[in-house]
């Protein structure tokens, strides 16, 4: 290969690179949430992980029952992690889905529901192979029904809101608003997942699992979103999301 032809070579590269920047950073984050479930999944069977599961939520509650902080605390802890739970979630899902068709974003509704079930899918068979046993009964704040790992409510709270929030940017042209909708969709998740923590529902390392397959799985729900966007867009598919009145 010549000077000129490697010259070549890389302008492209930087030039698709450039154009595909939010695939490829899509791409990472799934890498990235991946490597994090299996490194957190080994280590929770390792004495040091469960060392610093214990250290983190002798912290958080010195005394069994009752986690740090006024009374205000527990009770706001409280109504956010219901914010996570599969009841409101599916309230907010009926909402935003008729939201994303009356915004004609047929493709971005119909991600919408099958990155919510598959969440489900995916939490519940975590649940089920790794079958962790969670914190102490005396330390539950509130009620919990199934295994510990990973965390249900971060899974699921990460792929909900991050997915609706990335979806939800195809309704605003305005960068700050594309912006601000992101930041709060992982500023809810955050919460949620620390919630999980506060009220001795879950070991710190089941909700930094369920946000890194969260957040892995609501990010290949927007790569197939993108991809096939751009595909129907060169076929002119019936499903593609149309442009909102704002961006026409």
């Amino acid at each position: 290969m010549t000077t000129d032809q490697t010259i070549t070579f890389f302008r492209r590269a930087l030039r698709i690179a450039r154009t595909e920047i939010a695939a490829v950073s899509a791409l990472f984050v799934v890498a990235l949430g991946v490597m994090t479930f299996i490194e957190v999944a080994d280590d929770m069977t390792e004495a040091d992980g469960q060392a610093f599961d214990q250290a983190v939520l002798a912290w958080v509650q010195p005394v069994a029952g009752e986690p740090r902080g006024p009374w205000w605390l527990h009770e706001a802890a409280a109504d956010l992690t219901s914010l996570g739970g599969i009841s409101v979630l599916t309230l907010f899902a009926v909402i935003a889905f008729a939201f994303l068709l009356i915004q004609r974003k047929r493709l971005s509704a119909l991600l919408l529901v099958v990155g919510l079930a598959g969440g489900v899918a995916l939490s519940e068979g975590l649940k089920a192979l790794f079958e962790r046993e969670r914190p102490p009964v005396e330390y539950q704040a509130v009620e919990t029904l199934n295994a510990s790992f990973p965390s249900g409510h971060a899974l699921l709270s990460t792929v909900f809101y991050l997915t609706l929030g990335v979806m939800l940017t195809r309704a605003f042209p305005q960068r700050r608003l594309k912006a601000f909708v992101l930041g709060a969709a992982m500023l809810v998740a955050l919460l949620i997942g620390l919630t999980r923590i506060y009220l001795g529902a879950h070991w710190a390392s089941d909700v930094f699992a369920g946000w890194s397959v969260g957040a892995a799985w609501a990010m290949v729900l927007w790569l197939v979103a993108y991809g096939t966007q751009r595909l129907q867009q060169s076929r002119h598919a019936p499903l593609q999301d149309e442009a909102s009145p704002s961006e026409d």
